[in-house]
């Protein structure tokens, strides 16, 4: 898998909206790479963002993949032509600051795998469209729950709900977790459909590398005595079925809920490792239904939430 260059100019033409006076927004965008099939990695100095590299790297190093840091910071605006000198001024400020959170993450990167390939990626551009193009070429991408930085950054927190939504490849999102719990391995939900498909598969491939049990489980939201039981289990059955047989080191257990399925998902959540969850980009009906199941337990879930984009990717 070869680096993909993104050759980008220093400093893009400015633009200008109406209004009192003309306001020129400034933004540089700078690459180094995008490789092709990387583990991709939201930083921004925060404890958070810490979580998620340490994360990120445990991914790239199980997979034999290649590492890139990823970092975002908002492009400053000028009120008038004659304040530009200090957008500009601002502007190296922050590519500054973002060289020196990235600096520090490969370092520790190197610190927990030192033979680890690792790229860099610096951007002053909107974080959510940055981590979406990211997402076009990435492997994985994995975000921490909340960005509180010493640089100002959009990178993570509200926006790993909105990259979850779009994103073309896994999306990683890792939550707080309570320390002192025993945990049980790994927990997917499945609905039955074609579109638990692409989840599971994700699912056993962390149980199988992290040597970690699979809990399988579908939440019926309004069951109605046995015969919607013995269909729930029958179900199970056939989506548990030949996974045994392509990952034999992984115990697989499959359960039927009752209930809400994010609400199920959270409270099973607390004694796992990770959460999976599919997240289908297609119509109303299915935003609606996997959409915000998806971002529920994102939001909730005490443990990482891969979000698994149940549509066939576009590039990568």
């Amino acid at each position: 898998m070869g680096p993909v260059p993104r050759p980008l100019p220093a400093t893009a033409p400015p633009r200008h909206r109406g209004g009192r006076g003309r306001v020129k927004e400034w933004w540089i965008m700078q690459f180094d790479e995008i490789t092709v099939g990387t583990v991709a990695v939201g930083v921004d100095g925060s404890t958070s963002s810490d979580h998620a590299l340490t994360w990120a790297v445990e991914e790239a190093t199980a997979t034999g993949r290649a590492l890139t840091l990823v970092h975002a910071v908002a492009p400053y605006a000028a009120v008038a032509p004659e304040a530009a000198q200090y957008a500009k001024i601002a502007l190296e400020a922050a590519e500054a600051g973002g060289q020196a959170v990235l600096t520090a993450a490969r370092s520790v990167a190197h610190g927990k795998a030192p033979d680890l390939e690792v790229r860099e990626l610096l951007r002053v551009a909107d974080s959510r469209d940055t981590l979406i193009e990211v997402a076009r070429h990435a492997h994985l991408l994995v975000l921490g729950s909340r960005g509180r930085g010493p640089v100002r950054s959009l990178l993570l927190g509200s926006v790993g709900i909105a990259v979850t939504r779009h994103a073309e490849c896994p999306v990683v999102v890792v939550r707080p977790t309570r320390h002192g719990i025993v945990r049980l391995g790994v927990l997917v939900g499945v609905d039955g459909t074609e579109r638990s498909r692409d989840p599971l598969e994700l699912a056993c491939r962390e149980a199988s590398q992290r040597g970690l049990p699979l809990t399988v489980v579908h939440a019926q939201l309004l069951p109605h005595g046995r015969h919607d039981e013995e269909e729930g289990l029958l179900l199970l059955g056939e989506t548990v079925g030949g996974l045994r047989e392509k990952y034999p080191d992984v115990p697989i257990h499959s359960e039927l809920t009752a209930g809400y399925p994010g609400e199920r998902l959270v409270e099973m959540a607390e004694r796992m490792d990770l959460v999976v969850v599919g997240s289908h980009h297609g119509g109303v009906a299915s935003e609606v239904l996997l959409g915000s199941v998806a971002s529920f337990v994102v939001e909730h879930a005490s443990c990482p939430v891969a979000v698994v984009p149940t549509v066939p990717r576009t590039r990568g």
